[in-house]
């Protein structure tokens, strides 16, 4: 599969080009470390998406893939519903002016401030992870004198084909009301009984970066026989099941990974043969995809440094950026692809390493790959960088976070700007008492 998805494309030039602008002028005029975005490729994705969902339910972009003010609009504008996880997603997206009834704020421990401020703002619905949270929500929404709409999340106990890290519906998992010892039930008799929550439906999550889909079916299967299983015992009927996301996307040339429209129908028949099997009512349908709209159209551009080579062993080349804006290699041993994009056509010469500068072993982006000789100055362009890259970015080392830019129709835009190391140093704080005197501090021993 070619990872020069979108608007990548190399040029005659022999560059790489995003957008219609070549990646070496992008470093040229925004430096590197930089993440470029394909904004037509994300737009392109969110319409997949919307079409594929069209007469089954709502798409609610996964905010926490790549989360920005720039990418809240952009998702508002496509009619895409919004998943945020956190105070800050939340706060983002409203800076953004994203429709709070769009929203649907989940997450396994959020703060009584995050309840406060996601009841002001109404949200559309709460995800509720566990029962401090039903009773926090009640008396926030009871003080407030406001009714909450809710889906409960459950554990479905269903392990999911990708990376232990990333796997959420099993049954030994942090998140949500597991369905297999009795407690989902029991969340949501006690839901039922709140007086300011109105229990809309359920949510579960299985994964990320999922190719295989029977997992999506044997989710979908069972919270259909939960949603009956309820039904039995209150008399209730819930109409909204929320199956989350999780799609795997292409990191590599071979990845093949499912198509949107074969996820959601794969979904979509597991969810009508249940209901049949259980003379169930078809609830409405919400999917939660995040790295399937923004990753492929992502690129993380570095500026090749230093080498090392180490006779019959190995050659390190190191660039300008790491795990302080890409962990996911360190911390999933996740793989990537790369290419040489100011000369792009020239063939590969030597297999080596791609190191990060941060003062970390573990800090390897790409193990042995075989590219053009690199030198110093060459730029370094890995694909499929738009998700749970940004969002995972630290400050390691003092490194400074790179700035995002949207590219499209021969434009860019900047997104986020450039972390300075001013913006580091602006939370410090030196003790007043340490200034009034220069001499050393004493230390009791």
């Amino acid at each position: 599969m070619s990872l020069l998805q979108g608007t990548a494309q190399i040029n005659k030039r022999g560059q790489l080009e995003i957008g219609g602008v070549s990646v070496p002028e992008l470093t040229a005029r925004y430096g590197t470390p930089l993440y470029v975005m394909d904004e037509t490729l994300i737009r392109e994705n969110c319409r997949t998406w919307q079409q594929a969902v069209v007469n089954h339910g709502i798409v609610a972009y996964a905010a926490k893939a790549f989360c920005t003010q720039a990418m809240c609009r952009l998702a508002d504008q496509e009619g895409l519903s919004l998943d945020v996880v956190s105070g800050g997603e939340l706060a983002t997206a409203l800076a953004a002016s994203f429709p709070s009834e769009r929203i649907f704020f989940n997450g396994n421990n959020k703060s009584l401030e995050e309840l406060e401020l996601a009841v002001q703002s109404k949200v559309g619905h709460v995800i509720v992870d566990n029962f401090l949270e039903l009773e926090m929500l009640e008396q926030i929404a009871a003080r407030s004198r406001k009714t909450v709409d809710i889906l409960l999340r459950i554990c479905p106990g269903i392990e999911a084909h990708t990376h232990e890290y990333v796997q959420t519906g099993q049954l030994d998992s942090k998140f949500g009301f597991t369905l297999e010892n009795g407690q989902a039930l029991a969340a949501v008799e006690t839901a039922l009984a709140q007086r300011h929550l109105h229990l809309c439906g359920l949510q579960c999550h299985i994964g990320s970066q999922i190719f295989a889909l029977d997992g999506y079916a044997a989710a979908a299967q069972t919270m259909i026989s939960f949603f009956a299983t309820i039904r039995e015992k209150t008399g209730v009927i819930l109409d909204a099941l929320d199956l989350g996301g999780g799609l795997g996307i292409p990191y590599l040339p071979d990845d093949t990974p499912a198509q949107v429209k074969d996820l959601v129908q794969t979904v979509v028949d597991a969810v009508h043969n249940s209901c049949q099997a259980n003379n169930f009512p078809v609830p409405k349908l919400i999917f939660e995809p995040g790295r399937s709209i923004v990753g492929p159209a992502g690129w993380a551009i570095y500026r090749v440094g230093a080498r090392k080579e180490i006779p019959g062993i190995r050659t390190y080349v190191s660039v300008d950026g790491g795990m302080s804006d890409n962990p996911r290699p360190a911390l999933y041993g996740s793989r990537y692809y790369a290419l040489v994009a100011n000369k792009a056509n020239a063939p590969a010469e030597e297999t080596v390493t791609i190191a990060g500068k941060c003062c970390e072993s573990g800090d390897i982006l790409i193990k042995d790959i075989a590219l053009p000789h690199l030198e110093p100055g060459d730029i370094l362009a890995m694909p499929s960088a738009g998700a749970y890259q940004y969002s995972m970015a630290s400050n390691y080392n003092r490194l400074c976070r790179p700035a995002v830019v949207f590219v499209r129709d021969g434009q860019a835009y900047v997104v986020v700007k450039r972390e300075t190391i001013a913006d580091i140093l602006r939370n410090d704080i030196i003790p007043s008492t340490w200034e009034k005197s220069k001499e050393k501090l004493s230390v009791a021993r």
